[in-house]
């Protein structure tokens, strides 16, 4: 597992639609990679190897793949940003994985246009 960051930059709060982030999936290599994480969007280019086409994460790049990470999924029909049906114990491997991603990942923004059910709960 990855050691926390001292390095991280200040959080940036800039508006992404779900439509823009897919541009930030690695299939572009002068473009960041973003995973977002309940609505939060996080920078993970420095882990391209694993973010990027063909790495073991690939499948959460340039979306909220909220629901996949509570469900320890990489599955792609799994990750999708409508995390409102996890149960109690999904909710807290969501919130893990959100912990681990902000101490390790800078934060530039955030999306803007999550689905109803979780739109109020970033």
């Amino acid at each position: 597992m990855q050691a926390e960051r001292n390095d991280l930059a200040p959080p940036k709060d800039d508006p992404f639609t779900q439509e823009e982030l897919k541009s930030f999936d690695g299939n572009d290599p002068d473009k960041p990679i973003y995973v977002a994480i309940k609505g939060t969007v996080f920078d993970v280019s420095r882990k391209r190897d694993m973010y990027g086409p063909g790495g073991a994460y690939a499948v959460f790049a340039g979306k909220d793949a909220s629901r996949a990470l509570g469900l320890s999924s990489t599955k792609r029909e799994d990750a999708v940003p409508d995390w409102s049906t996890l149960d109690a114990e999904a909710l807290k491997t969501l919130d893990g994985w959100y912990d681990f991603f902000t101490k390790r990942y800078n934060i530039v923004g955030h999306v803007i246009d999550l689905p109803a059910a979780v739109a109020n709960t970033r």
